[in-house]
């Protein structure tokens, strides 16, 4: 009764309040759809396919918006990605590729539960960075989860310090997120620009989230500590984990390493031969799970039906389509111009105002969303003659670090909760979740935001 109230009162609140902060009749009732939806969400996790299933058929039947305009906003490009991005995973863990590399973590000389921490974290971020952030969490995922089986600990804290890592690590570089390789290309941002920029900041904000999750989860690493005594002294069972890499495992990291080439030089393949941006990011994934596939035809029916996570595919559909529709309806425009236009022009101000309200909008929406909603502000804000390039970097690093705050706050959450709740049939509450990723989230883009103001011009 406490959840449902809470929803009802959700509903009121935006029905009294947005035509208040400057909202249409119209975008109220999209906004009110939209948040009861993500209330929804967030208070009944494992009914979250039902909310966002009823709420694009309430916006439909509201005329909110169209068929053919909801189905765009679903982003396809984005659900094939992640397909294509989970079909090669899928090939990689057949082929032993985790089990090589949970051995070689294992095998570290006089590894301990803070080194193995550490460590996790740290490949958590450069892998994050190298592949984005989708590909990333799914690979760290199921590594923790074996190692934890290992060593019999439970996963839970491993697998929120990676997905917190993650999402830290996505904004180092331009192919780390989605929302990076938007505002390059409307920012006319390069891959140096992001290592010239990005990456240092990136690398702080790192280290301060690696301090604070060592506190906070120092009990599971002093236990962690436990358990790995007695395994590095089983000298047997060492040996017995001793694994090299065959021919299967030596061609799927071929392939997927193959992918991540075309993904790194996408930019100057789509300029040679004329393509349209982007295109040949999005599509990347797609083709070389078509190699995969080919390659292991014995196991295509596996692979598309058991390690594509179809639950989060679908998830992601909707939920792309519910925020698009807030977009589409201009609320999300009334909202972040009033954001903005009450604090004047000062570049440090305008900076603060972008990075804290796309950090706690990126709580609640999806980050790409509330990233497309601010481009147009930020370059309005260019013929002000203000200086934005440190404000298309406030709006870069609050959509990552405030994606950490809530459980569905980036595609990496999601993904990884579905993982472990499929997994090991354990689920992460919404308030376990937030008591942490409060704490990271607010600390990081404070971290964040002065950073950009002195080393950012």
């Amino acid at each position: 009764m406490k959840k449902l109230l809470i929803i009802i009162v959700t509903a009121l609140f935006i029905a009294f309040g947005g035509p208040r902060i400057g909202l249409s009749s119209h975008q109220t009732i999209v906004a009110s759809i939209f948040c009861v939806s993500i209330m929804g969400v967030l208070l009944y996790w494992e009914l979250r396919l039902s909310f966002v299933f009823l709420g694009a058929g309430v916006m439909l039947l509201s005329r909110s918006i169209d068929l053919e305009n909801l189905i765009k906003f679903a982003s396809l490009d984005v659900i094939l990605f992640l397909i294509g991005t989970m079909i090669l995973v899928g090939m990689l863990n057949d082929a032993g590729f985790f089990y090589w590399v949970i051995t070689r973590l294992l095998r570290i000389k006089n590894v301990t539960g803070k080194k193995l921490f550490i460590l996790i974290m740290l490949l958590s971020g450069i892998l994050s960075g190298l592949m984005g952030e989708v590909a990333s969490i799914i690979i760290m995922s199921k590594i923790i989860l074996d190692i934890c089986d290992l060593i019999d600990i439970d996963p839970i804290p491993l697998i929120m310090a990676s997905v917190l890592a993650t999402n830290i690590g996505s904004s180092g570089t331009l192919l780390g997120n989605p929302v990076g390789i938007l505002i390059a290309a409307r920012a006319n941002l390069s891959f140096e620009d992001f290592m010239r920029n990005a990456f240092p900041v990136t690398a702080i904000v790192f280290i301060v989230t690696l301090v604070i999750l060592s506190l906070w989860y120092r009990k599971i690493i002093k236990k962690m500590s436990e358990r790995l005594i007695p395994l590095k002294e089983n000298y047997l069972f060492m040996s017995l984990i001793t694994i090299s890499t065959d021919i299967k495992t030596k061609i799927s990291i071929g392939i997927f390493v193959s992918m991540l080439v075309s993904i790194f030089f996408h930019r100057r393949i789509e300029t040679i031969f004329g393509l349209e941006g982007n295109s040949i990011l999005m599509i990347t994934p797609i083709v070389f799970a078509g190699i995969a596939l080919l390659y292991r035809r014995d196991r295509m029916r596996h692979y598309v039906e058991r390690e594509v996570e179809w639950t989060s595919v679908l998830f992601f559909l909707f939920l792309f389509a519910l925020a698009g529709v807030v977009k589409y309806s201009g609320a999300s425009d009334v909202i972040a111009r009033g954001l903005t236009g009450k604090f004047g022009n000062p570049a440090n101000l305008l900076s603060a105002v972008l990075i804290y309200s796309s950090s706690l909008l990126s709580a609640i929406l999806d980050n790409t969303v509330v990233v497309a909603t601010y481009i147009p502000i930020v370059q309005s804000l260019g013929s002000l003659n203000i200086n934005i390039k440190p404000l298309w970097w406030a709006v870069l690093f609050g959509a990552c670090y405030g994606g950490n705050i809530t459980i569905i706050g980036s595609t990496a959450n999601i993904i990884a909760m579905d993982i472990l709740e499929k997994s090991r049939g354990v689920k992460i509450g919404f308030y376990p979740w937030l008591k942490v990723g409060l704490v990271v989230g607010i600390v990081t883009t404070t971290v964040a935001y002065l950073a950009i103001i002195f080393l950012i011009h």
